[in-house]
């Protein structure tokens, strides 16, 4: 998990063919994708509070709110779907691997920024990794971390040190801390 998290399959190829010994083809990227879309199918939960925190920036946001995931866009469109909140995203779902580079380079949040018709320096990124973080600081946006057990936690402190604005523990906190921060940023 530590190393894996956050980053997409196809850029650490080469270190799991390493550590593993075995050459990965499409044939083994089909099976491990249709395994995982089943496994998330079948056991995908929410993280508390977050379909209500969507839903809760969705309208006063005019639905200008877009994913930008460094995972595969079948991935991104299950998982919003099994939690309910796909409708929230319609059109505005960004996929790093559609773009030249994923995470943790910026490109998935620069292209969501545009399509939003927002100078990325205006927007807010949510992240729980590293390695999202470090792309949405490298876009120029403001970057949440969410990090449940932030208390003592060195995840906090991973997400601090990329140049995470602000860390919170709650999803709950996350409508009220945008709201500050966009009425902040006027």
């Amino acid at each position: 998990m530590r190393i894996f998290t956050g980053k997409a399959v196809r850029d650490e190829l080469p270190l799991i063919e390493a550590r593993t010994g075995v050459k990965l083809g499409p044939e083994w990227f089909d099976v491990f994708r249709q395994r995982r879309n089943a496994a998330l199918d079948r056991d995908l939960l929410e993280i508390p509070g977050a379909p209500a925190a969507v839903r809760a920036l969705h309208q006063p946001l005019d639905g200008r709110i877009a994913v930008a995931s460094g995972a595969d866009r079948r991935k991104v469109e299950l998982q919003l779907a099994k939690v309910g909140i796909a409708e929230c995203f319609d059109g505005r779902v960004f996929s790093g691997h559609e773009m030249p580079r994923s995470k943790p380079f910026p490109d998935v949040y620069l292209a969501a920024a545009q399509a939003l018709g927002v100078d990325p320096k205006r927007c807010a990124v949510v992240e729980d990794t590293v390695t999202g973080a470090t792309a949405g600081v490298a876009a120029g946006a403001t970057v949440f971390g969410y990090s449940p057990d932030a208390n003592g936690h060195s995840g906090a402190e991973a997400l601090r040190g990329v140049g995470v604005a602000h860390v919170f523990t709650d999803m709950k906190q996350l409508p009220a801390l945008l709201a500050g921060w966009q009425a902040g940023a006027r």
